[in-house]
């Protein structure tokens, strides 16, 4: 039985596993706390002892992206790159499920593992790490993904959905 799959524009950037197993896990560990940056952790503080309880939620996260966009034009300004490991591939995913996804063309091989990053078109834009496995030479299902980066999978298909079964709709009418 194939997965249920959503039309997603997505990128892609990819190598074999067992390429550099080390380096790719821990860039997975660092994608995962690049949120981590000291304003973001002094809102979860603030957050864990109550000092935000009479603070607007959406005021309060808007000015700390405000903060994050500036930290990071000042990392453009300055030509500060953030240090990813060199991946071989680049494939455009086509479409997503919330434990697969399929990319235009037939770049996998059946059975290998692969880690890659993937450029997440929401706001704040970021990239996540992936370990997937290829089942077909286009269809791969995710194996190692942190819990957070799933929920925004899950959320970006289904936002995705929406947009689909709205379309059709209007198409109808």
């Amino acid at each position: 039985m194939s997965p249920r799959l959503v039309p997603a524009p997505i990128s892609l950037v990819f190598s074999e596993a067992t390429n550099d197993r080390e380096a790719y896990d821990r860039e997975y560990q660092q994608l995962s706390e690049s949120d981590d940056n000291p304003i973001n952790k002094w809102l979860k503080l603030a957050k864990a002892r109550g000092d935000t309880a009479e603070t607007d939620p959406v005021l309060l996260n808007l000015v700390v992206e405000l903060h994050n966009k500036l930290d990071a034009l000042e990392r453009f300004l300055k030509d500060e790159q953030p240090v990813r490991v060199s991946l071989i591939n680049e494939a455009d995913i086509d479409a997503i499920g919330f434990e697969h996804f399929s990319i235009k063309e037939a770049m996998l091989e059946e059975g290998k593992e692969y880690y890659g990053r993937v450029e997440m078109p929401v706001h704040p834009k970021r990239d996540i790490g992936i370990f997937f496995k290829a089942e077909s030479n286009k269809l791969a299902s995710i194996i190692k993904i942190h819990e957070r980066d799933e929920k925004e999978w899950g959320s970006y298909m289904t936002a995705r959905e929406r947009v689909l079964i709205r379309e059709a709709r209007e198409n109808k009418k």
